[in-house]
C-alpha cells in the first residue's frame, strides 16, 4: 500500500507521525494497522480522555469486562487490565517500526492515574508497575510535568524506563523537564543500565495554549490584542524548540552522556486539533515541522493533512526572535503569560481527573450489569 504523499513529506521532514487515539475496534478491524500502511503513523498516544470515549462506545470490551466481573476484579483492576491489554496489543502491532527505527518510533504511551499528578512515590511505583504489566520495550509511560512529576520522571527513567512527559505549557517547565531527563540517565547510567535504550519525548501542548490566550485577548477587545489571535501555541512551541536545541546540540551535559549513546529528548507536539474553527485545520501540523520532533495527531487532524496538507519544509528552526517577539507583544496588550501557563496546567490535570473518574464510572456500571 502507497503512503500518503502530504504525510510521507511530514515524516520526511523529521516529523514522526503518531495516532492520538486507540481502541480496541481500532486493534480488532486492523485500522491501526491501515494507518500505518497509508498514513505513516508510527507511533500510538492514549491518555485518561482516550480511554474514557474509548470503553463508552460499542461493545469491544464487554466480553472481558463480564469476565473480570465473573472472576470479582474490581473496577480500578479492570481498567487496568483493558487498557493495559490495549497497550500491549499496539505495542504488538507497531513493533516493526520500533525495530527499524532503532527504537525511536514504533512507540505506544499509557499514562498513569490522573489521580496521582501530584504524588511522587505513587507516581513512580505506579509508572515500574504499569512497564511491568505491559512487558514491552517500545512502551511509553505518560508522566506529567507537575512540580510533583518531575522527580517521578528521572526516578523513572534511572529505573531504565522510557517516559513521555506530558501536560507540558510553559518553556520554563520544559526547562525543567529536560534537566529530569538528564538527571535521570545520569542515575540509570550510574546504575548500569544502557542508555542507549532509555527513550523520552517532551509533550508540549499546542492548541489549548491558543484557547486560553485567545479568550484573554477577546477580553482586553484593542486592536493590537485582536490581531494577535491564534499565533501564541505555534510561537511558544517554536520557543521550546529552540530551547531543546540548546540542551541536546552541543548542550555540555548531553554531550558527556551522548558518547554511552544516549539519545535526546525529541519535544512532541500534542493536542494539535484545531480547536477553533476560523483557524486552517491543518495548522498545528504545517507550522511545526522541525527536525527529530513528533506529532501526536487526532484521526481528524490526520486526514485534514492528509487530504490538503501543505508541507514545506522546516518552518520552526531559527524562529526563536520572532517568537519572542510575539510573546513580548503578548505581554505589551496585558496577558499574563505566567498565569496563562499556570491555568492550562491545572485544567489539564483536572480534564484527565474527571476523564479518568468517568471511565471508572462507566466500567462500574458494565461490572455492575455483568454481574446481575
Amino acid at each position: 500500500m502507497a503512503q500518503n504523499p502530504n504525510l510521507a513529506a511530514l515524516s520526511a521532514a523529521g516529523v514522526s507521525v503518531w495516532l492520538d487515539d486507540l481502541s480496541r475496534d481500532r486493534l480488532q478491524t486492523g485500522n491501526l494497522q491501515e494507518l500505518i500502511d497509508t498514513k505513516c503513523v508510527v507511533g500510538v498516544t492514549t491518555n485518561p480522555s482516550i480511554f474514557q470515549a474509548a470503553l463508552s462506545k460499542g461493545t469491544a470490551y464487554d466480553a472481558q469486562v463480564a469476565e473480570l466481573a465473573a472472576r470479582g476484579a474490581d473496577v480500578d483492576a479492570t481498567v487496568r487490565t483493558v487498557t493495559t491489554d490495549d497497550v500491549r496489543n499496539a505495542c504488538d502491532v507497531l513493533a516493526k517500526a520500533y525495530e527499524a527505527s532503532d527504537g525511536v518510533d514504533g512507540r505506544v504511551s499509557i499514562e498513569v492515574d490522573p489521580r496521582l499528578a501530584h504524588d511522587t512515590d505513587k507516581t513512580i511505583l505506579q509508572a515500574i508497575e504499569l512497564w511491568k504489566i505491559v512487558d514491552r520495550p517500545n512502551l511509553f509511560i505518560k508522566i506529567p510535568a507537575t512540580i510533583a512529576g518531575l522527580p517521578a520522571i528521572t526516578a523513572t527513567l534511572a529505573e531504565g524506563i522510557s517516559v513521555n512527559v506530558t501536560l507540558i505549557f510553559s518553556v520554563e517547565r520544559h526547562r525543567q523537564v529536560m534537566d529530569a531527563y538528564l538527571a535521570g540517565l545520569e542515575k540509570a547510567k550510574q546504575a548500569g543500565h544502557d542508555v542507549s535504550k532509555i527513550h523520552s519525548v517532551a509533550s508540549f501542548f499546542v492548541s489549548r495554549v491558543d484557547t486560553e490566550v485567545d479568550n484573554r485577548l477577546d477580553k482586553i477587545g484593542s486592536p493590537e490584542a485582536l490581531a494577535l489571535r491564534g499565533q501564541a501555541g505555534i510561537a511558544n512551541a517554536r520557543l521550546a524548540y529552540a530551547a531543546y536545541e540548546e540542551v541536546f546540540v552541543g548542550g555540555s551535559r548531553y554531550e558527556a552522556l551522548k558518547a554511552d549513546g544516549a539519545r535526546v529528548q525529541r519535544p512532541l507536539w500534542a493536542s494539535t486539533g484545531v480547536k477553533n474553527p476560523d483557524y486552517a485545520d491543518t495548522l498545528y501540523v504545517t507550522e511545526l515541522v522541525a527536525p527529530n520532533t513528533v506529532n501526536t495527531i487526532p484521526e481528524k487532524t490526520l486526514d485534514a493533512v492528509a487530504d490538503h496538507g501543505v508541507i514545506t519544509g522546516d518552518t520552526v528552526t531559527g524562529k526563536g526572535a520572532e517568537s519572542q517577539a510575539l510573546f513580548d507583544k503578548l505581554a505589551g496588550v496585558g496577558v499574563d503569560l505566567t498565569d496563562v501557563f499556570k491555568v492550562l496546567e491545572d485544567e489539564g490535570v483536572e480534564k484527565f481527573e474527571k476523564s479518568w473518574q468517568e471511565l471508572l464510572e462507566a466500567t462500574q456500571g458494565q461490572l455492575d450489569a455483568a454481574k446481575k
